[in-house]
């Protein structure tokens, strides 16, 4: 990621520290406890809550490229400048954008820790999965209390209730939409392999659907949360958020590719077959020989020996092996690819060919292409 985005994922970080402490040990301010979990309980002290804060702060701490922030942070800074507004670090509007970085962050972290679970797999980047440091039972519990733990800076934020219920709504709507994109994703890899019929190989027009809703729609809730922020309603919020859901979506199709390829960092490659994902190559290959094809069986039985036998099965590297000669995971790469330079050509037409930032937005999205290449 370029330099010139350092001074704002610094701020970001320091908003993150903020809304979710390092540890239980009774030093943080008092003022967090109390705005996740209110003054009725006095019995409730600092161990309490470590099994929550825990497994979440650990999974924070082990990076990722908090571009989704960062997009909420220069949307706002883009509207404003659109709008003539004089943009500053300290301006209202860029305060309040940075103080609600951690909706996104927080959304997505726990979305990791539930989908580890529900994927069984077993490291999160290049570490155990929270599910087998912390138990499963506590993984889920923090996972899901992280979700609702996101939204109290929505709560700390010196807006009006009026305004406050627009970013509410934004989030539950982003937050609905995204167990609706992870249901159908695990509706379909969890289908019997040996099915050739719509529910074993969706169409590419419903993966996409699935891809915005369970990976764009955290870029949209960031967008959209972005111009609420400064000031924006109506259809330019709409747009944004449209906007961003296909560049997320873009970013997940290019995942489905690195995982056919050299392995997303901390897995293995071709773990997206053990777990009988139905990625974006898998779905241009079925539909390039039809699901009735010996060459859709032979995918399929790949699929089910490597579902039995593991990450170490040759079925693996035989699916691979079908997918990389018909030449569906370059074609994929260069669908997340287009999905990424449209969405950034949208985001210029709505802010202005001119406007610096969404110059800003769009070198931030294509410096994170060879990234993970």
């Amino acid at each position: 990621m370029d330099k010139c985005f350092l001074p704002y994922l610094r701020r970001i970080e320091q908003e993150i520290d903020v809304s979710l402490p390092r540890s239980s040990d009774g030093t943080q301010e008092a003022e967090w406890p109390q705005l996740s979990f209110g003054k009725e309980f006095p019995a409730v002290n600092a161990s309490h809550w470590q099994p929550l804060i825990g497994p979440c702060r650990e999974l924070v701490d082990l990076g990722g490229k908090r571009w989704r922030p960062l997009l909420l942070v220069l949307c706002a800074q883009a509207w404003q400048e659109r709008n003539g507004d004089a943009v500053s670090a300290d301006s209202p509007a860029l305060d309040a954008a940075y103080h609600l970085a951690p909706l996104v962050e927080f959304i997505h972290t726990a979305s990791l820790i539930h989908d580890d679970i529900e994927d069984s797999s077993t490291t999160r980047r290049g570490k155990d999965a929270a599910y087998i440091t912390w138990g499963l039972d506590t993984a889920i519990n923090a996972g899901s209390w992280l979700y609702f733990q996101a939204a109290t800076c929505i709560d700390s934020l010196s807006f009006s209730d009026g305004q406050k219920l627009l970013l509410y709504k934004n989030y539950a709507m982003e937050l609905r939409r995204l167990h609706l994109g992870q249901a159908m994703d695990i509706a379909w890899h969890r289908a019997s392999g040996g099915d050739t019929d719509k529910a074993f190989f969706p169409a590419v027009d419903e993966y996409i659907a699935m891809v915005r809703n369970k990976t764009g729609t955290l870029a949209s809730l960031a967008a959209k949360t972005g111009l609420l922020t400064a000031g924006a309603e109506g259809e330019p919020v709409r747009m944004a958020g449209e906007t961003a859901s296909y560049i997320g979506a873009g970013f997940q199709i290019i995942d489905d590719v690195i995982n056919l390829t050299t392995g997303n960092p901390g897995k293995k490659r071709g773990d997206d077959i053990v777990e009988g994902k139905r990625s974006l190559p898998v779905l241009l290959f079925v539909d390039k020989y039809g699901p009735a094809s010996r060459e859709s069986a032979a995918l399929s039985a790949c699929f089910l020996r490597a579902g039995k036998e593991g990450i170490e099965s040759p079925a693996v590297e035989e699916a691979i092996a079908l997918l990389e000669k018909a030449g569906v995971i370059a074609d994929a790469r260069e669908r997340g690819i287009a999905f990424i330079k449209d969405g950034c050509a949208s985001f210029t037409d709505l802010f202005g060919k001119e406007n610096h930032t969404a110059s800003s937005i769009c070198n931030l999205f294509y410096s994170m292409i060879p990234a993970i290449f």
